[in-house]
């Protein structure tokens, strides 16, 4: 239920790229969401539990990814502050709210004692600033995705890669339960992710193919004398 109501953010991504940025996505892309969304429904159709407090966080989650990437297509639209101006804000603001939470739920304490424990070896540095070399690559990646692309296309790119992972996990792994409807769910996401994916891409070979064709005819236009 959880990638269930994960794909939401998806869905607010494109609402909030109308509201925000005046991004009106084309009936293609609408369908194709669509699709992803219903995909997953059908995938947990049989997996459905109510539980208020996680549905409310994963809400907040889905409100909250969906922010980040239209802001940060916006910010980075303004060339204010620049990619890495963009990610050093970000985590600055973040820090303080970021301590205090750690605070309140105790992982400070736990983790001071691990790292003064014997547990804390050389390994377990190396592995510890592995982690964050990691995080700052996976931020980069997405502000240079929404940078490139849209937010909406950063939004669909980590269920799109989640998707084929799962097709990977079918006949690799023996934990996989074949049912009727998570099977049929999983390849509807899958076509609504192939045909989002043509869609966005073909748009902007367009789109790049008139620029660079424009400038030639107002070329020809000129007299020769």
């Amino acid at each position: 239920m959880f990638t269930v109501l994960r794909r939401f953010s998806i869905l607010m991504t494109m609402v909030l790229e109308y509201y925000i940025l005046g991004v009106n996505a084309s009936r293609a892309v609408r369908i194709s969401v669509c699709l992803m969304i219903a995909g997953s429904i059908i995938a947990a159709l049989f997996d459905l539990t109510f539980d208020l407090w996680g549905y409310t966080l994963i809400g907040l989650n889905d409100i909250c990814t969906a922010a980040l990437g239209v802001y940060t297509k916006q910010k980075l639209e303004a060339k204010e502050l620049g990619k890495y101006g963009l990610m050093f804000y970000n985590s600055l603001f973040m820090l303080v709210p970021t301590l205090l939470l750690i605070t309140y739920t105790g992982d400070t304490d736990q983790a001071t004692s691990f790292m003064l424990s014997e547990n804390m070896t050389s390994s377990a540095w190396i592995c510890f600033f592995v982690s964050c070399i990691c995080g700052f690559v996976l931020n980069y990646s997405l502000v240079l995705c929404t940078h490139f692309n849209s937010a909406l296309t950063t939004t669909c790119v980590g269920p799109i890669k989640n998707l084929f992972v799962t097709y990977v996990g079918m006949f690799s792994s023996g934990d996989y339960v074949f049912q009727w409807t998570n099977f049929i769910g999983i390849n509807v996401s899958v076509m609504g992710s192939i045909l989002y994916t043509y869609v966005t891409f073909r748009t902007k070979s367009l789109s790049q193919r008139l620029v660079t064709v424009a400038p030639a005819s107002k070329i020809e236009k000129q007299p020769l004398i």
